[in-house]
């Protein structure tokens, strides 16, 4: 097992800057996970990790050495695609073993790996099977066994689950949250589906156009994100914006536009922009039903109603915003209905308007 650090480490391809200065430290044994949109930078550090992609300037290393000139096969990683790369003229058991035969390793040791990785993905009873006898799901864990089996210091994934459906996707990335819980192996898994990074992560590492955001735990970062990207890309659905205006002094400043009006948060008293414009952030779950006169609430009409059970997602016409709401189902919203709803002060998140940087005194706190 080791530690995988990226000190200064930059990535161009011509004038195209891929990763900017990305200084970012994966601990030993952790499950990092690095999440992002298209185009991020995300898959570019895995590869360079993987030793695909050189790096243009700053240093990689991999437990305590630089490994920025050193062959990917002398890294000492094991790599899981998107596509499963299985050999489809050969066996589950060949597939398995066929790196351990290429490095020479012991027909003993190949065939105790071989069914040690078997057992840990239950793949026993297919192992004489072929992969065009197999499911997507099951593929998938041929793929991540042949990772297993080469027992490295580091386990790379880049985006492992995109081809599956959406059940299998579930069962396997708990499959998958399992067996770093049995082997405890340095793993940094790339995704750009923040649903798989906050239940799969020990850390998250949030990227956006080839700079790193901020690191830190699923709920810190959920808790406190250090900017409205952050905020928007963390949490399903979104996080809601809205451009308020400051009024008032002390203790009686009013946040308000057409559709709200609430007391400024204590948190952030003294740190509004000189202008008194600020963006305010409130995630779709915090937000409840409320009485018509109750103070602090967000006033519009449901515009669509997404029924999902035991609760529904409501889209609400908020003075031309469209604001999303998480309520129960028993409230039976139909489209049309004028809502009331309840902003809850602490729950709220504040944003400068020009650089998104969040003005809460605890934002960022996740990084490291």
């Amino acid at each position: 097992m080791a530690t995988v650090t990226f000190d200064h480490v930059w990535k161009k391809f011509g004038d195209v800057v891929a990763v900017n200065d990305l200084n970012l430290e994966i601990q030993d044994g952790e499950f990092m996970v690095l999440v992002g949109p298209s185009g991020c930078g995300k898959t570019t550090s895995l590869r360079m990790i993987a030793g695909l992609e050189e790096i243009s300037d700053g240093s990689l290393r991999i437990g305590d050495r630089v490994v920025n000139n050193v062959p990917p096969k002398d890294r000492d990683i094991a790599m899981v695609f998107q596509s499963y790369a299985l050999y489809p003229h050969m066996t589950v058991r060949d597939n398995l073993a066929f790196g351990l035969k290429l490095r020479k390793t012991p027909k003993a040791d190949i065939d105790k790996r071989v069914q040690e990785a078997a057992a840990m993905l239950s793949l026993e009873n297919l192992l004489n099977r072929k992969p065009r006898e197999l499911s997507g799901g099951q593929r998938q864990r041929v793929a991540l066994g042949r990772a297993i089996v080469r027992e490295p210091a580091v386990f790379l994934m880049d985006e492992p689950l995109s081809n599956l459906d959406a059940k299998l996707r579930v069962q396997t990335r708990a499959e998958i949250a399992r067996l770093h819980q049995r082997l405890k192996v340095t793993t940094v898994y790339v995704t750009h589906d923040q649903v798989e990074a906050m239940t799969m992560g020990q850390r998250i590492a949030v990227m956006s156009e080839a700079r790193l955001q901020q690191v830190g735990t699923p709920q810190s970062l959920y808790d406190h994100p250090a900017n409205r990207f952050v905020a928007g890309f963390i949490g399903s659905p979104s996080m809601n914006f809205m451009n308020v205006t400051a009024s008032g002094t002390g203790d009686s400043v009013v946040l308000r536009n057409d559709a709200i009006e609430v007391t400024l948060p204590e948190p952030f008293r003294g740190r509004l922009p000189a202008s008194g414009n600020v963006v305010l952030g409130i995630r779709p779950e915090h937000l409840a039903m409320s009485g018509a006169s109750a103070a602090g609430t967000l006033k519009g009409g449901a515009d669509v109603v997404e029924y999902l059970g035991n609760e529904e997602l409501i889209h609400v016409n908020a003075a031309g915003q469209d604001i999303v709401a998480v309520i129960g189902s028993e409230h039976r919203i139909r489209p049309g209905d004028q809502l009331n709803l309840q902003v809850p002060l602490e729950k709220v998140h504040l944003f400068d308007p020009e650089s998104g940087v969040s003005l809460s005194p605890m934002a960022g706190q996740a990084a490291g």
